[in-house]
């Protein structure tokens, strides 16, 4: 498959082809365990790893990424919490803008830091616009980001966010709520927010079983990301890979 990830994703999205993706995060996995779950990830199909987190306080990312690599042709996309996070390694990075909050710094000031070293650096940027949604509990993304999140129950706010970020240009319009969180993003919210904007949608956070990846795909997500769900059972790889890969067809009888 071609390196080329916004393309990828975009096209998957015009062929309403749901597509999965496994978060790993460096502060939470040893390499044994990257291992396994890549392992898995390869016999269940899953489309695409993310690596990355809010807050990575190991200096591994690089050496996480590039084992990623080296186990499997699975492309792996960074999903970085700050400008130190940054390599390479990867064959792809999430520019996220964090367009839910009102924090300049991560709306574009660590930007402009993070801007001249990937300019240097061989991988595929891709603006995404960034939306934190109340999953339940605070998580250590709206902490360190020190941003309040869209309130689950106000789809309006959320819609109107997302048409902001897809007026400004961004490409990708990713929807957490959070690693570790209560409650995953709500069905009435992404239609309200596939009601409006033209982008593929990616949904995060709180998913934890394969009838909700399932709904969420249904409601209007072009792509899953599952994280907590996993680490907490590996084998829940293949249930999650089944729920979001049978949408396709489940759509075109419809």
């Amino acid at each position: 498959m071609s390196k080329d990830i916004f393309s990828f994703i975009s096209d998957s999205r015009q062929k309403n082809k749901k597509l999965l993706a496994v978060l790993i995060d460096p502060d939470k996995v040893d390499l044994p365990i990257v291992k396994m779950l890549v392992e898995k990830g390869v016999e269940a199909a899953v489309d695409l790893f993310f690596v990355g987190g809010s807050l990575v306080t190991e200096n591994n990312m690089k050496q996480v990424i590039a084992y990623v690599k080296e186990l499997c042709d699975i492309p792996v996309v960074l999903f970085p919490g700050s400008p130190i996070q940054l390599t390479e390694a990867a064959d792809a990075l999430l520019f996220l803008s964090l367009i839910s909050g009102r924090n300049p710094d991560l709306l574009i000031g660590k930007h402009v830091t993070a801007a001249p070293l990937l300019k240097n650096m061989d991988i595929e940027v891709i603006p995404t616009a960034y939306m934190l949604i109340d999953g339940g509990q605070p998580t250590t993304a709206s902490y360190i980001s020190n941003t309040f999140p869209i309130p689950h129950n106000k789809p309006s706010i959320a819609a109107c966010t997302a048409l902001a970020g897809e007026f400004l240009g961004l490409k990708l319009l990713y929807m957490d709520s959070g690693s570790g969180a209560k409650r995953s993003v709500s069905l009435q919210m992404i239609r309200a927010v596939k009601d409006q904007v033209n982008l593929p949608i990616i949904i995060g956070g709180g998913i934890r079983e394969p009838e909700q990846a399932y709904e969420v795909c249904r409601a209007g997500a072009d792509l899953v990301v599952i994280g907590t769900a996993i680490e907490e059972d590996s084998d829940m790889i293949f249930k999650m890979a089944k729920a979001v890969h049978s949408n396709m067809e489940s759509l075109k009888m419809e």
